[in-house]
């Protein structure tokens, strides 16, 4: 049955014509505020039908419901709510066009209803529709500036990277409501997108102290000291929360592991190379093949990263380097920092390639030996240092404290 049908029998418009002709002013008024109840009535009968229909999986018919509530009584004390019932309607027909549109025209009917633009702010947002959702959140505190508003707004504009005005809709929230954690909260996030994450830190404490369960609040100091590449500190909270809050830990947990930069962990000879071999060793020690002049021979070494890798970075030789240690610490140069010898081959700079295996995230790297002319070579095989600067599968690039590896020195 159609709304119009139902308006049809519901009132006879005829009939109505005709007594409103016969009687004065109090009675024309009660007979139009009896005609507003049953329309509020009929329009409530649709509205619960909705809801039935909603919570039955039946979106089609419960869309068609809330909209005949509406359309048949739209100044219904229940209108905001219908509203709201039929965009969610939508929304589980996947159609969020429509969605829009229902909070669109309640807009246009009803400018000043702060729930209507929360409502559409926060399904731009989600819709990842950004400067919409701050201009429907904008709009809603221009018309009630309250602490729910001003935080809305706030974190919407963090998304568009307006960080000073987020910052001062969070000021507001912290100046009205200092007991509530939502300002602070909101302050911390800010400082953090700003990167001064010491102030962020210092502001989601302040959270943590109105309420020691805000563990949304202590997960995000997590993230500032992995942003910080304090990843001890970050760590120290993954394991607090770990006994708290399983869900944010994991989140943490993941989050540091993405943002920890990968490091050389251990490497290993998998051929002859005596990489962990003094100064003054002679090249013919290596293999018998190169105790002949001139002679080449392939060597491999093997390096165990701290995280997956990107294969392709790795596999690129220059990103590789193959060079003499240096230091100011003399024990870690290239032969103990004496005069190198004539007899001292040297190694190309780039690696002759690198095959990268994703399972057990190593590189093996491939180079050649070269015996002198003179068959008398020697070499310092354990301040020959391998660096690399290519980077993981995240695409953050290697520690500066563990991007190279020697046999005297490790990974460094």
């Amino acid at each position: 049955m159609g709304i119009e049908s139902v308006l049809g029998d519901s009132l006879s418009w005829g009939t109505a014509t005709t007594i409103l002709s016969e009687r004065d002013a109090t009675d024309i008024f009660s007979i139009l505020a009896s005609e507003d109840t049953k329309l509020e009535e009929l329009s409530n009968t649709f509205l619960d039908a909705g809801i039935t229909q909603y919570t039955n999986g039946d979106y089609e018919e419960a869309a068609r419901s809330f909209e005949a509530a509406i359309a048949i009584y739209p100044d219904s004390d229940s209108n905001s709510d219908t509203v709201k019932y039929l965009a969610q309607t939508y929304i589980e027909l996947e159609d969020v066009d429509k969605a829009i549109e229902t909070y669109e025209t309640a807009i246009a009917n009803d400018p000043t209803n702060t729930d209507f633009h929360t409502a559409l702010g926060q399904l731009y947002y989600s819709e990842e529709r950004y400067d919409e959702a701050v201009a429907q959140y904008h709009k809603a505190v221009e018309i009630d500036d309250s602490s729910e508003n001003r935080y809305s707004y706030g974190e919407a504009l963090l998304k568009i990277k307006d960080d000073e005005e987020a910052e001062y809709q969070f000021e507001q929230v912290v100046k009205a409501d200092p007991d509530s954690t939502a300002g602070y909260y909101g302050m911390g996030k800010t400082y953090a997108l700003m990167e001064e994450y010491d102030e962020a830190i210092k502001y989601f404490q302040e959270a943590l102290e109105i309420d020691d369960e805000f563990y949304d609040a202590m997960a995000e100091i997590g993230y500032a000291y992995a942003d910080m590449g304090d990843f001890d500190a970050a760590r120290d909270v993954l394991d607090e929360l770990e006994d708290l809050d399983e869900d944010l830990a994991t989140t943490l947990e993941a989050y540091i592991d993405q943002t920890e930069n990968p490091e050389i962990a251990f490497a290993w000879s998998t051929s002859t190379f005596p990489y962990r071999m003094a100064s003054g060793y002679p090249v013919s020690a290596i293999d018998s093949y190169l105790e002949n002049a001139g002679a080449e021979l392939s060597m491999t070494m093997t390096f165990q990263f701290t995280k997956s890798m990107d294969a392709s970075s790795v596999e690129s030789i220059y990103n590789w380097s193959i060079t003499r240690a240096e230091s100011d610490n003399i024990a870690e140069t290239y032969n103990y920092g004496d005069e190198i010898p004539s007899t001292e081959i040297t190694l190309d700079t780039y690696p002759d390639y690198v095959l990268y295996d994703s399972d057990s995230g190593t590189a093996t790297v491939g180079f050649t030996i070269r015996q002198n002319e003179t068959a008398d070579g020697t070499i310092d095989p354990s301040h020959i240092v391998f660096s690399f600067n290519g980077e993981d599968v995240y695409g953050v690039s290697m520690s500066e404290d563990g991007d190279e590896y020697s046999g005297f020195a490790g990974s460094a």
